[in-house]
């Protein structure tokens, strides 16, 4: 089991991401952390979304709304668990960050958009 102690009371992470030419593009996201997992919420088709799907190996760290370092980089595999991962995953976002949930689901949804769920598992 991986130590994900550095991501309790934190408010963002930066999600690593690589590219099909081998460079990376680290993201700050909101996240849920789920039992020895990590969730993110991102737009369904999202560059991060493709990213995971071409390389699933990624690295993460708590960071501030514009990436701020706040911790260390810590190596994981992320999986696209899907939109219907998101319904479990809202309740659980509206508990960390209240109505904000709501205004940015307005705005997607608004976009034609929909959310769906990438899991880290730390390695």
């Amino acid at each position: 089991m991986k130590d994900l102690t550095q991501f309790e009371n934190q408010t963002f992470l930066n999600i690593e991401t690589r590219r099909k030419d081998g460079s990376t593009v680290a993201t700050p996201v909101w996240f849920i952390k789920d039992g020895e997992s990590l969730l993110i919420r991102t737009i369904d088709g999202s560059g991060k979304v493709k990213r995971v799907k071409n390389h699933p190996t990624v690295r993460v760290m708590p960071c501030g709304a514009q990436g701020e370092v706040l911790g260390t980089w810590q190596e994981g595999t992320a999986t696209v668990d899907g939109s219907e991962a998101y319904g479990r995953m809202r309740q659980m976002l509206e508990a960390k960050y209240g109505e904000n949930v709501g205004q940015f689901e307005a705005r997607t949804h608004a976009g034609g958009n929909t959310y769906t769920v990438i899991k880290v598992t730390l390695v």
